[in-house]
C-alpha cells in the first residue's frame, strides 16, 4: 500500500487540492502541520474548515491545549497510528502540510535518542549570538562533516540540535541516522510548484483574510494562557501580540506578518528542494 504526501509552502493551496486528491484516492487526510495540533488556534494556523473536515476525514488536528509542548517524536507516533487505522479501513493515507521536519520524521524516522541538555543548548545559543551562526556551524563541521553538509549554515536551531545530540550521546548524529526506522510502506511525495509572485500574492491575501476573520481577538485570548514554547512559534502570534501591546500599528502588524510569512515560505521551499524524492507538479 502507498502512503501519499502532498507537500508545499504555506498558502500554496494544499488544503483545497488535498480534498480533490483525497476524493480521487479514496483517502483520509493526515495533517502535517506542527501547529494544527493545537486547539483554539484556528485562524493562526489556517486550519481546514469544519465543512472540509466533514467532507473528508482529517487526523491530527485539535489534539492538545496550546499550553502543552509538542514534538516531532510525538507527532510521528500519532501519525503512524493514524496510518495503520486508515489502512485497516481500506482507505489511503494522505499527509498534507508544510512542516518539513514532521514529514521527514514520518518518512525517515528519528534519532533513537531524545535526550536533551537545556544548559548546553543555552550555551550554544549564547555563542551563536556572540560570534555568529557560522561559529557554531564550524564546530559541527569539525565534529561531523557529514551531518553539517545536510544543514544550512544559517539554520542555527538545527546546528545546535546536532551539537546537542553529539554532546549527550557521544556519537556523531550522522552515525545515529543509520539506526532510524523509516516508514515501512511505499511512499509517494507530490510537491506543489508555484510561481513565486503568485505565492506571495496568496500570502498577502491570506494575511488580510486572517485579520478580517479575527486573528487579533484570537491572539488576545491566547495571550491570557501560559502558552508552550512550541505554540508561541506560530507565525502571526508575535505580530498580532505586538499590535495589542502597542508596539506598532495594525497596518504595520499586517505588513510584518506578510514579510515573515514570505520568509517562512522561502525556508520551506529550500527544505523541500533538498529532497529528491518529491515529484514537483506545477498545479497552478
Amino acid at each position: 500500500m502507498t502512503v501519499y504526501f502532498l507537500i508545499g509552502p504555506t498558502a500554496s493551496g494544499k488544503t483545497e487540492l488535498s480534498l480533490k486528491l483525497a476524493k480521487r484516492l479514496n483517502a483520509e487526510i493526515i495533517s502535517c502541520d506542527s501547529m494544527c495540533v493545537y486547539k483554539g488556534m484556528d485562524i493562526l494556523t489556517s486550519k481546514p474548515s469544519p465543512f472540509a473536515r466533514k467532507k473528508i476525514r482529517h487526523h491530527l488536528i485539535d489534539l492538545i491545549s496550546p499550553a502543552e509542548e509538542f514534538s516531532a517524536a510525538k507527532y510521528r507516533k500519532l501519525a503512524l497510528e493514524a496510518v495503520e487505522g486508515i489502512l485497516k479501513r481500506g482507505k489511503t493515507p494522505l499527509f498534507t502540510g508544510g512542516s518539513g521536519l514532521y514529514i521527514k520524521a514520518v518518512v525517515d524516522g528519528l534519532f533513537p535518542s531524545s535526550k536533551k541538555d537545556a544548559r548546553f543548548r543555552k550555551r550554544q545559543e549564547q555563542l551563536a549570538e556572540k560570534y555568529g551562526g557560522k561559529y557554531i556551524y564550524n564546530k559541527l563541521k569539525k565534529i561531523d562533516p557529514v551531518e553539517a553538509g545536510k544543514i544550512h549554515p544559517n539554520n542555527v536551531r538545527y546546528v545546535i540540535r546536532a551539537l546537542e545530540i553529539y554532546h549527550t550521546e557521544k556519537k556523531r548524529p550522522s552515525e545515529l541516522r543509520k539506526r532510524r526506522e523509516p516508514l515501512k510502506h511505499k511512499v509517494k511525495m507530490l510537491g506543489i510548484q508555484m510561481d513565486r509572485a503568485a505565492l506571495y500574492k496568496n500570502i498577502e491575501d491570506r494575511v488580510d483574510q486572517m485579520f478580517k476573520e479575527g486573528i487579533v481577538e484570537e491572539v488576545k485570548r491566547l495571550s491570557k494562557i501560559r502558552l508552550s514554547v512550541t505554540a508561541k512559534n506560530a507565525i502571526g502570534y508575535s505580530e498580532a501580540l505586538g499590535y495589542l501591546k502597542g508596539r506598532y500599528s495594525l497596518e504595520e502588524a499586517k505588513d510584518l506578518l506578510k514579510k515573515n510569512t514570505r520568509h517562512f515560505a522561502k525556508r520551506q521551499i529550500t527544505w523541500f528542494r533538498s529532497d529528491p524524492r518529491i515529484q514537483w507538479k506545477k498545479l497552478y
